[in-house]
């Protein structure tokens, strides 16, 4: 199977999934408190190149160290990109210290400065996603697919179409879809193209789903998918990544995916 063009149970699945996780409570405060202006990649910084690198060292970042990343990002976004750059090796370590990792954080934001000024920014922002994401995970050290997803998506804005995918979602969301990918990083890419495309054929049941469901800013005339990832990301996190008593155990999940004859809690009752 191609995972980009799913099979029609899958697709269904994945439509059930949105419109029930959606409807949860803890979600929906996650969703309303990300969509708007995220708390991992804020609108306040502007420079795209910062935006660039903000999200590569979003990555080895638990939920319960936010606060700190946030202190570091803002304060690197008030250093500016030119004079973290020319900074030395000491100094920029001393930055993210509290991040941990500062050889790779160091790494990457020398990697990509040289990325950067070898390429124009109408290519960057403008040309083919998929194009640019090979291209920055090749050549981008201590990046990956999913980092440069993260990179490019924050780069455009949450609305540019670019639905990116964590680990996470290749190892607990894709099997409980039903949706086989391809071993290695490359399953990042797939389930991208796959999310983007669902996302995009079911923009006018998401957007309508949005408007019952959460009190978000929705652009006219554009594809909901940031608000399909945060939806999915949100409920991995919250109900996938341990076992959950009411979430069906069943891989690919049952019709009814939570409060099931399948789920810990209704198997005890």
């Amino acid at each position: 199977m191609n995972p980009t063009q799913a099979d029609s149970e899958t697709q269904l699945r994945l439509t059930r999934l949105v419109t029930l996780a959606a409807g949860q409570d803890d979600v929906t405060a996650d969703v309303q408190a990300n969509h708007d202006d995220n708390q991992w990649w804020p609108t306040r910084i502007t420079d795209f190149r910062m935006r660039m690198l903000a999200a590569g060292w979003s990555t080895r970042i638990s939920y319960a160290m936010i606060g700190t990343y946030s202190s570091v990002v803002t304060r690197s976004a008030q250093i500016g990109f030119d004079t973290l750059t020319d900074m030395p090796d000491a100094d920029i370590a001393a930055l993210v210290q509290p991040l941990g990792l500062p050889a790779a954080r160091i790494g990457y934001l020398r990697s990509l400065t040289a990325f950067l000024d070898d390429r124009d920014s109408t290519y960057l922002l403008e040309d083919d996603a998929t194009t640019v994401i090979a291209d920055f995970a090749t050549h981008v050290a201590q990046a990956s697919y999913k980092v440069a997803q993260c990179s490019l998506l924050y780069a455009r804005g949450y609305h540019c179409g670019i639905i990116p995918v964590d680990s996470g979602m290749i190892t607990r969301l894709a099997p409980a879809l039903g949706l086989v990918l391809s071993s290695g990083s490359i399953a990042h890419e797939q389930m991208r193209l796959y999310l983007e495309a669902h996302a995009d054929a079911h923009g006018d049941r998401y957007i309508r789903l949005a408007g019952e469901r959460h009190v978000v800013t929705l652009p006219e005339q554009t594809t909901p998918s940031w608000w399909v990832h945060l939806v999915l990301i949100y409920f991995k996190r919250r109900y996938l990544n341990q076992t959950h008593p009411r979430v069906c155990s069943e891989r690919p999940f049952c019709d009814q995916i939570m409060d099931c004859t399948h789920s810990p809690a209704m198997a005890m009752a």
